[in-house]
């Protein structure tokens, strides 16, 4: 079972961009946690991360040849990327959507996902522990 985990805008600043949100793990040691629970998991796992639209629309494309499911932090383009909900729902491989912090309990505009109707599901609110969530799940409805 192969699992793509594909992290957005912003994300590459984890530890450093605002540690009262988003905690002090940096993406390098979230994505090692991630790894080593997908071994865990009996699966493989791929860890990609761009501020760009389209680069993430272009992984997303790419990983319908190559992968089992996705596990996608879009960040900010939760809430307003067309594009990548109409990239999720193409490519036919199951995806879960990701946040670090609870977006319920933040601002308004947060509160609106237009990706997670093409969706699997959603795991919010757990910090760098949502990835791990996400992952678990993942799994096991593939399994």
């Amino acid at each position: 079972m192969r699992i793509l985990v594909i992290h957005g805008p912003n994300l590459n600043l984890l530890g450093e961009r605002e540690p009262g949100i988003y905690g002090t793990e940096n993406l390098e040691q979230v994505n090692g946690a991630i790894l080593a629970r997908a071994k865990e998991l009996g699966a493989q796992c791929e860890v990609f991360q761009s501020n760009h639209e389209g680069d993430i629309i272009d992984r997303l494309h790419e990983a319908r040849r190559e992968f089992d499911g996705v596990v996608l932090n879009a960040g900010a383009y939760t809430h307003y990327s067309y594009a990548i909900r109409d990239a999720i729902a193409a490519i036919r491989i199951p995806c879960v959507e990701v946040h670090i912090s609870n977006v319920h309990a933040r601002e308004e505009f947060r509160h609106t996902s237009v990706i997670a109707p093409a969706c699997l599901g959603v795991v919010c609110g757990f910090g760098g522990d949502s990835y791990l969530l996400a992952l678990e799940g993942l799994v096991r409805r593939l399994s």
